[in-house]
């Protein structure tokens, strides 16, 4: 930082002396607030202020300060790292109860009314869909206010790329395939991992050829379709990413398609926690495993009746019905 300007006393107007200030000191909330609402509010108020820097002779100092309140947030927004930053801290008593659902979260803030609530939960039975999309369709709220309160009920930081844009450096390492069929852009480096913005998290596979590709752990925070479209029209472009599917021998198709002209995302990926991840990979090994084991019963089933069975064309028509009932076995367990 420049010697003839102190960011968080002049900037901010952060009185501490003792430096490194913590994210609670940085953002002039009292500590171990555990309002992720009021987290957001303090750090859209400073990076408000400290934009009105960024083209004079500090822009590089602002910059700096920018991307420091922007870890802070998203560290105290995110309910497993904020635990172990708290710990490391000194919090003895973390904040009592869960987390609150979307639903709670809306009614309780006076964001929605209850028969707005309804009505989105009817839609979204009727059409299937998540609670928050039903919302934002049926025009009962908008994103913006749907979004951070969705990001609050599962524990993850929400952005606004209007507050933090996007590192230009981290583009060219993510294929505009991949960005525009599961609407996510890169958003910055923090912390030695790579911020990527979506509406959704997306299947773990993509997430760890992304890592390889961009060379840095991953970590998934919530954006608005809108701002998501947004970005990927600007640096993940349809024409870029029909372009990159030539190049493979493909055909763009689903691929390279947008979200729908209402901000819904074209593929709508369900959230998944790193527990959860876990959790699919488990059961998928395990519907494999019954699959094959299915497959083997079959197999010596059918090698009996062969033996056993001296007309050909019986022994045929049976291997033809056990090997069919086999495949439907393994496309009901498996799903393929």
């Amino acid at each position: 930082m420049s010697s003839t300007v102190d960011v968080y006393r002049d900037w901010l107007g952060v009185k501490e002396t003792n430096r490194p200030l913590t994210h609670y000191q940085l953002l002039r909330l009292k500590q171990f607030e555990d309002d992720a609402a009021k987290v957001r509010e303090h750090y859209r108020k400073m990076n408000a202020h400290v934009r009105k820097y960024a083209a004079g002779e500090f822009a590089k100092e602002s910059q700096a300060l920018l991307n420091e309140l922007a870890r802070a947030m998203l560290c105290l927004t995110d309910s497993t790292r904020k635990t172990e930053y708290d710990a490391s801290l000194g919090r003895k008593d973390q904040q009592a109860g869960g987390k609150r659902t979307l639903e709670q979260i809306l009614i309780g803030r006076k964001l929605i009314e209850q028969a707005q609530l309804e009505k989105a939960r009817q839609y979204a039975q009727v059409v299937g869909v998540e609670i928050r999309d039903a919302l934002v369709q049926q025009k009962l709220a908008t994103w913006d206010v749907v979004m951070p309160a969705y990001a609050e009920s599962l524990g993850v930081p929400y952005i606004d790329l209007n507050d933090l844009g996007i590192d230009e450096n981290l583009v060219p390492k993510v294929p505009a395939v991949t960005a525009r069929q599961y609407s996510c852009v890169p958003v910055m480096v923090a912390d030695g991992r790579a911020i990527l913005g979506s509406p959704n998290f997306i299947p773990p596979e993509v997430e760890d050829d992304l890592r390889i590709r961009i060379g840095l752990p991953v970590r998934w925070v919530l954006c608005t379709p809108p701002q998501i479209n947004a970005a990927m029209d600007k640096y993940f472009p349809k024409a870029a990413a029909t372009a990159e599917m030539s190049a493979r021998g493909g055909v763009a198709g689903k691929a390279a398609q947008a979200p729908s002209a209402d901000g819904t995302p074209a593929a709508s990926a369900p959230v998944y926690s790193s527990e959860q991840r876990a959790n699919r990979r488990k059961d998928q090994i395990q519907k494999t495993m019954l699959a094959f084991g299915m497959t083997v019963i079959a197999v010596m089933v059918l090698t009996q009746y062969v033996i056993t069975i001296e007309s050909s064309l019986i022994s045929y028509l049976l291997a033809f019905l056990l090997a069919s009932m086999t495949a439907g076995a393994t496309w009901f367990v498996t799903g393929k």
